[in-house]
């Protein structure tokens, strides 16, 4: 049986605080505690962030996006979806200021994996247990409303359930799946910990041969950019090309920043074309990916004849 639980009165964290101490006391004071064997910590990221002093002014929130920032994946407006500097594909760098003072944000821990690490072995010093320790935070996905908890940050807990070889009960050889068991972990320990009850930590009891030194880390979870096939927003990838067949592909992150009317002229201007290819590029940049119905282009036609 698997169960759940997220104990009250932890309290806010600050620069320094001893997360494991405070963690066990609220643990050891709730009726499900104190901790077992086997059980796993879903710790909120923000916690961690308070705790490392993650936390900077809120008037420098666009630099510093743009300083966490490895690439950017989408904009629109002001929004960015952006790949950080550890690996992660979320919104806005992950910077945030919710359960926060308006006039300050958070970073996320710059390496959530070392995060959760250190924080399980001062657990399991002060408790002699084997456990392990999931870095939760909230990301929004593809084609779908809404958003749900990620596991960032692990430690002592396996990743990656892999059933590639084995055989279902038609048997079936299984090939390419493999659940990513600490996402589906850290999404249920938010439903216990929810979101406005100041409860950033839940324990998940009855899932003890998922937590193991194997295969501990939440970097394992991340998709290697080569074969990932959204790197990019339908925009971007439509810039990212034009760029590379000019040669400018190191112009990306310049150009990404401009509005669409900016972005062309700009982008033509670091490029040795001729007057029909230049054309042809304006007309390819025009282009709106975002939309399933038809559209007019205005190519001119000389750049549509055949060779005779």
């Amino acid at each position: 049986m698997i169960t759940i639980f997220a104990p009250d009165g932890i309290g806010e964290a600050e620069p320094g605080t001893d997360l494991a101490g405070i963690l066990l006391g609220a643990i050891d004071s709730s009726p499900e505690g104190p901790l077992r064997d086997g059980d796993i910590l879903v710790v909120t990221s923000k916690i961690i962030s308070k705790a490392e002093g993650r936390i900077r002014p809120v008037t420098r929130r666009a630099e510093l996006i743009t300083s966490e920032t490895k690439r950017t994946v989408a904009r629109r407006g002001e929004t960015r979806i952006v790949r950080t500097r550890a690996g992660l594909t979320i919104a806005a760098a992950g910077v945030d200021n919710s359960n926060l003072s308006p006039e300050s944000i958070l970073l996320l821990p710059s390496d959530p994996d070392a995060s959760a690490g250190l924080l399980r072995e001062r657990l399991a010093a002060a408790t002699g247990l084997q456990l392990g320790v999931i870095i939760s935070d909230t990301a929004g996905r593809p084609w779908r409303l809404g958003q749900t908890d990620h596991a960032i940050g692990i430690s002592g807990v396996r990743a990656v359930e892999d059933y590639v070889g084995t055989r279902d009960a038609y048997g079936n050889e299984l090939q390419v799946t493999a659940i990513a068991v600490a996402d589906e972990i850290a999404a249920a320990g938010d439903l216990a910990k929810g979101k406005l009850r100041g409860r950033p930590v839940a324990v998940v009891r009855g899932l003890g041969h998922l937590v193991s030194e194997a295969d501990s880390a939440a970097r394992k979870l991340l998709r290697d950019p080569a074969s990932d096939m959204f790197g990019y927003g339908s925009r971007e990838a439509v810039l990212a090309a034009a760029l590379a067949a000019t040669g400018q592909l190191h112009r990306y992150e310049e150009l990404v920043a401009l509005d669409g009317a900016e972005r062309t002229p700009r982008l033509l201007a670091g490029a040795s074309l001729s007057e029909e290819a230049a054309d042809l590029l304006r007309a390819i940049m025009s282009v709106d990916l975002q939309t399933d119905g038809t559209q007019q282009v205005e190519i001119d036609s000389r750049l549509l004849e055949t060779d005779r």
